[in-house]
């Protein structure tokens, strides 16, 4: 029973947020999330896309739709390195980079403001398919002091997430691993099923 768990897991759709921070290491990653024998829907970050956004003064609605356009301004970056684009919402049969402003104007599920990030909207496509959470970032995992946290089972303040990233998780209960996505190694191994350093936020691992 517990082999056959672990092959119905190593085979389970994923939704995978790719971090902008990592934008120089794309030609790396791409090829090691194209190759993953799981199907994989890949939330873009917004990279330096977002930060232009971040130095003009807008309205907060305003902010909120010029920085998800700006996720798909990375999509479109991922895509050239040979990933397939798509933007329709759905647990994905393949390897795709999620293009998120027509679902995200169709439905606008959360609050407009900077203090959600592609972090959360990550997790709310997470939490619509129903599936696990990838989160790719540039760092180990979160930090309490100088410690990285192996699990996180309530809200914490951190400065590697946005504020109502892990609330969210903990209430919509989606499964969620962050690990360090300049470490190919550590991706690869995450993405064939076996235990890697990093932060798993949430109660039901």
């Amino acid at each position: 029973m517990q082999s056959e768990n672990r092959t119905e897991e190593q085979s389970a759709p994923l939704v995978v947020k790719l971090g902008g921070s990592l934008h120089r290491h794309i030609p790396e990653i791409i090829p090691l999330l194209c190759k993953s024998e799981r199907p994989l829907l890949v939330v873009p970050g917004g990279g330096w896309f977002a930060d232009i956004v971040r130095q003009v003064t807008v309205n907060d609605d305003s902010a909120h739709w010029m920085a998800i356009a700006a996720m798909e301004q990375y999509a479109w970056f991922i895509a050239s390195h040979g990933m397939v684009a798509t933007d329709f919402l759905a647990v994905p049969q393949k390897t795709m980079i999620f293009l998120p402003y027509i679902s995200m104007r169709q439905r606008d599920p959360l609050p407009h403001s900077w203090d959600i990030t592609s972090d959360t909207i990550a997790a709310w496509v997470a939490a619509e398919l129903g599936v696990e959470l990838l989160v790719l970032k540039s760092v180990d995992g979160i930090l309490l002091g100088d410690i990285i946290q192996e699990w996180v089972t309530t809200p914490i303040q951190n400065e590697v997430v946005d504020p109502f990233f892990i609330p969210f998780i903990l209430k919509h209960h989606v499964k969620t691993t962050i690990i360090n996505g300049k470490m190919g190694e550590l991706v690869e191994n995450f993405l064939k099923g076996e235990a890697v350093p990093g932060t798993k936020i949430g109660t039901t691992f």
